[in-house]
C-alpha cells in the first residue's frame, strides 16, 4: 500500500489547502500588527513650508469650498499656496 492510497488525494489536498489558508491569515495578521505598532509609535513632524509657485498653478478655481483646496485636502499635510492653514 502506498502513501497516496492510505491518505487519498482529497485528504492531502484538503490538508494543504487548510494549511495555506491558515498560514496566509496568520501572515496577514502579523503584518497588520506590525504596521499598527510601527505607525502608532511614530511621531510625525510636518516639514517646513517652502513656497514653490509652480506647484500651485490654478487656471481656474476648484468648484468646491473656497476654490483653493483640493477635494481631498488635509490641512495638516497639504499646504495652501500661502502656507499651512493652522499656523
Amino acid at each position: 500500500m502506498s502513501i497516496i492510497d492510505a491518505h487519498g488525494k482529497e485528504g492531502s489536498a484538503g490538508m494543504w489547502k487548510a494549511l495555506i489558508y491558515f498560514l496566509a491569515l496568520f501572515s496577514v495578521g502579523v503584518s497588520m500588527l506590525n504596521i499598527f505598532l510601527t505607525w502608532h509609535h511614530r511621531k510625525h513632524k510636518r516639514p517646513e513650508f517652502i513656497s514653490h509657485p509652480h506647484l500651485h498653478i490654478r487656471s481656474k478655481p476648484f468648484p468646491w469650498r473656497d476654490g483653493n483646496h483640493t477635494l481631498y485636502c488635509n490641512s495638516h499635510v497639504n499646504p495652501c499656496p500661502t502656507g499651512h492653514e493652522d499656523e
